[in-house]
C-alpha cells in the first residue's frame, strides 16, 4: 500500500488514535481496490470477511426478501461497512453494490477483531463509530415511523436544499427509484408526493429540482433536530 494511501486513512476518525505498530499490523494484510460501477462488494447472508472503508465513489447497502429489494444506506467517503457483522464475526444483514465508480479499502475481519483486543484506542473509536450508527437507524426508523410520504421527502428536499448551499435549487443526488427506495417509496408514490408538493413551490426536472417557497416548504415539514441531520 503507497505511503500516501495510509497517511490519508492514518487520519480517519476510526484509526485516527491507534497505536502504530498495531495499525501498521492492521493494515498489513489490507488493501485499495477500485470498482466499477454496479459491482456486487457483499451479498447478505455470506460470512463477514472483511471491513470495507469506501474512499472515493459510493456504494449502496441494500437488502430483498420474497422478490422484494430495498434501498437500506448510502455510504459516501469516508464511510465504513459492515463494522458490526466484522466484530461479532456473523454473517452480512445486507448487500452491498457500488453506484459509481469506487474507490474502496478492504481489511480482513480476522484482522480488525485482533486490533480491538490489542488496542483500547481503536476499540474506543469503534465503539464511537457503532454508537453513531446506532443514532442513525434510530433517526432513520423515527422519520419512517412518524412522517407520511409527503412529509419525509419535503425533509429530505431540505436536507439536500441545505447541503448544496441553499441557493434555491439542488440536484438529487441518486436516481428517483434509488430516493423512492430509501424514502420507504414505490416510485410511483415519489412522483405522487412531488405532485402534492408542487403548491410548495417545488418544481422537478429531471434531477433538478426548484425550491421556490421554502417557508412553505418548511411549514409542511416541520424539520424535528432529533430525526434530522443537516448533512449529506
Amino acid at each position: 500500500m503507497r505511503a500516501a494511501d495510509l497517511s490519508e486513512i492514518r487520519k480517519l476518525d476510526l484509526f485516527q488514535s491507534m497505536d502504530e505498530d498495531h495499525f501498521a499490523a492492521l493494515m498489513k494484510a489490507a488493501y485499495f481496490q477500485t470498482f466499477p460501477t454496479g459491482m456486487q462488494l457483499i451479498t447478505e447472508g455470506d460470512m463477514a470477511d472483511f471491513l470495507f472503508v469506501v474512499v472515493e465513489g459510493c456504494v449502496e447497502l441494500f437488502a430483498a426478501t420474497n422478490g422484494r429489494e430495498a434501498t437500506m444506506a448510502m455510504v459516501k467517503p469516508v464511510g465504513t461497512f459492515i463494522l458490526a457483522a466484522v466484530l461479532k464475526d456473523a454473517v452480512y444483514l445486507m448487500s452491498a453494490r457500488t453506484c459509481a465508480k469506487s474507490r474502496v479499502l478492504m481489511i480482513p475481519s480476522q484482522n480488525v477483531r485482533n486490533a480491538f483486543v490489542k488496542d483500547d484506542s481503536f476499540a474506543r473509536a469503534i465503539v464511537s463509530e457503532l454508537a453513531s450508527c446506532y443514532r442513525a437507524v434510530v433517526r432513520d426508523h423515527k422519520d419512517h415511523k412518524l412522517r407520511t410520504a409527503v412529509e419525509r421527502l419535503a425533509n429530505r428536499l431540505i436536507k439536500y436544499h441545505t447541503c448544496q448551499g441553499e441557493t434555491g435549487s439542488l440536484t438529487l443526488p441518486y436516481d428517483k427509484k434509488t430516493l423512492a427506495s430509501l424514502l420507504g417509496m414505490t416510485p410511483e408514490n415519489l412522483s405522487r408526493a412531488f405532485g402534492t408538493l408542487k403548491p410548495y413551490g417545488v418544481e422537478v426536472d429531471g434531477a433538478k429540482v426548484t425550491l421556490s417557497d421554502i417557508k412553505s416548504l418548511t411549514t409542511l415539514a416541520k424539520p424535528n433536530p432529533l430525526i434530522d441531520v443537516r448533512k449529506a
